[in-house]
């Protein structure tokens, strides 16, 4: 019998929410998205200082390239409308601790000659690195973004195998083979150093799959920066989901999620208005999502494996970041335009938090030109952080805080809660980090000192504020550990629901594990499921497309 459900309601715009909202329209579906914040995008965003733009996100963007299947899910997403692309030449510049630069070219032919410059004695595993990118082209492309594994029939499954089949040898050595393992098999120690920062910071779980994957694509022109950047990118997703006619409430943050006879039936807001739906999509924090949105009524023994046991191993979820952004008044495009710095370990011990002792600069005004005047530059600086060491220097209190509302409402209440007061340790402590690191780079950066107009400093408490994301992470689940193999084989079983309440579902990087095209992918994913549940083909198309101009952008004020 065929379900007659018609209308959904979305907890969050970010990518997830966004893509979800995307593809319930064009699978006829009624939707409406409720957003905490005034602007869309969560983690893929940017915000205004003085004369200058901090884009929060996009370092690279798979899928920047045309005919591929994560290229084809940002067209029907409206994602890169008239905007050109930039990509590089050098995927990562690295300085061991040593201060030497190593050239991490997309291209493989570069790399193995810059490489053997480097070290002719290691002329083996550079060979063998090269040759395995070149070889990991064919499989850019295999991975099952535009549909999910457990909806494929079995004939799907083995068209969507049958790439890695044909390079068991390289599959088998991607996935089994840790980059710091491989790197240790370098003879020389600026190599053995270099290898494991390829993708900006040290990733201790990451496979050479991940490496492989990003450099190929990067090689292949599919791992660009778009124009407009990380809020160019959310706001042309939001601009195809509204000519789509769905519909968007800002300064809107969901309280709790309405449930009757264990089905979902809409959303109250935090300032007591209540809205229906046939369906309701969380695209948010899992963690609240179980625990806040839905009390905690809904569970089984896998949702209890997630989000009471593994959420509370620090290593089983994605760190979060310190950031510093550094508008000034001096040009850096003749620099890097993005670099890892290895730091003296002791340099750990100075800045809270830091997971290990490096930094990644990226000169944002290189690639995003809209970031700041001619003549001046944007500087990125950020590493892995804990969360533990910034939250100890706040102190918990409750107070009154007025909601905003872009909804006509009569009744504009006030919500008691819980929140963290900045101590003045804490924010002490962020200037003194900032100084240190702008201390360091003086060496690499010349004039940088004097010539900084604008600083803003974000902590893991910055990133949970905004985002609502537990303890800051960007990207939930720690892929390649037994945190990101659950969430996917959960998935591949039960879909993105709960089993036992019925008319919801969840999408977003808590369903997933990896970067923005997941994230969008798993918008896409939903719907299927929510097609096939409602005995509907599932319908997804290209739209007329857009000229996309970075100055209409309305750009953020997040406090740092």
């Amino acid at each position: 019998m065929k379900n007659n459900r018609k209308s959904i309601i979305i907890i969050g715009a970010g990518l997830g929410g966004m893509s979800s909202g995307c593809y319930a329209r064009m699978n006829g579906y009624d939707a409406q998205i409720f957003e905490m914040h005034e602007i869309p995008g969560g983690c893929c965003t940017s915000w205004e200082r003085r004369d200058y733009t901090f884009d929060q996100c996009i370092s690279w963007l798979l899928g920047s390239g045309p005919d591929n299947k994560m290229n084809q899910i940002w067209n029907e997403l409206g994602a890169l409308d008239g905007k050109s692309i930039q990509n590089f030449d050098v995927f990562n510049r690295v300085y061991t601790q040593q201060g030497q630069a190593v050239d991490f070219y997309s291209n493989p032919e570069q790399l193995e000659k810059h490489l053997l410059e480097i070290s002719p004695q290691d002329k083996e595993p550079i060979q063998a690195f090269c040759s395995d990118l070149r070889e990991f082209y064919a499989l850019t492309d295999a991975h099952p973004f535009l549909k999910p594994f457990g909806l494929m029939s079995i004939v799907e499954k083995i068209r969507m195998l049958a790439p890695y089949l044909k390079r068991f040898k390289l599959v088998g050595k991607a996935h089994s083979t840790l980059m710091t393992d491989f790197a240790a098999t370098f003879k020389s120690e600026t190599l053995q150093e270099a290898f494991n920062f390829i993708m900006f910071e040290k990733h201790a779980s990451f496979p050479l799959l991940p490496f492989y994957f990003n450099i190929a694509c990067a090689a292949l022109k599919n791992a660009g920066v778009p124009q407009g950047g990380s809020l160019g990118l959310s706001k042309s997703i939001e601009k195809r989901y509204l000519e789509l006619g769905g519909e968007i409430n800002y300064n809107c943050k969901v309280e709790k999620i309405l449930v009757d006879n264990d089905k979902a039936i809409g959303v109250k807001l935090v300032d007591g208005r209540e809205f229906n739906s046939d369906i309701v999509i969380a695209a948010g924090d899992g963690l609240n999502t179980i625990n806040n949105l839905l009390d905690g009524q809904y569970s089984n023994s896998r949702i209890d494996t997630l989000y009471k046991e593994m959420i509370n191993k620090d290593e089983l979820v994605f760190p979060s970041y310190f950031t510093l952004f550094l508008g000034v008044d001096k040009d850096y495009s003749g620099n890097s335009h993005c670099s890892t710095f290895v730091l003296d370990p002791s340099m750990m011990q100075q800045l809270p938090g830091m997971k290990h002792a490096s930094i990644n600069v990226q000169v944002r005004s290189q690639y995003y030109p809209h970031t700041a005047p001619a003549g001046k530059s944007v500087l990125f600086i950020s590493f892995f952080c804990d969360y533990q060491p910034w939250s100890d220097m706040c102190a918990e209190h409750s107070g009154d805080t007025p909601l905003r509302n872009n909804m006509k409402s009569k009744n504009r209440n006030k919500k008691r809660h819980t929140k963290r007061r900045r101590t003045i340790e804490y924010r002490t402590e962020k200037k003194r980090a900032a100084n240190i690191l702008i201390d360091f780079l003086g060496q690499y950066f010349e004039g940088l000192k004097e010539n900084i107009e604008y600083t803003d400093i974000a902590t893991p408490l910055t990133q949970e504020r905004y985002t609502g994301n537990r303890h800051g992470t960007v990207l939930a689940w720690q892929p390649f550990l037994s945190s990101g193999e659950f969430i996917e084989k959960t998935v591949k079983k039960q879909g993105p629901a709960i089993p036992g309440l019925a008319n919801f579902y969840m999408a977003g990087h808590w369903t997933t594990t990896g970067g923005l095209i997941r994230a969008a992918s798993s918008g896409r994913h939903v719907i299927q499921y929510i097609c096939k549940d409602d005995k509907k083909k599932f319908n997804a198309f290209i739209g007329t497309g857009n000229t996309f101009n970075a100055s209409n952008l309305t750009v953020n004020s997040e406090p740092g």
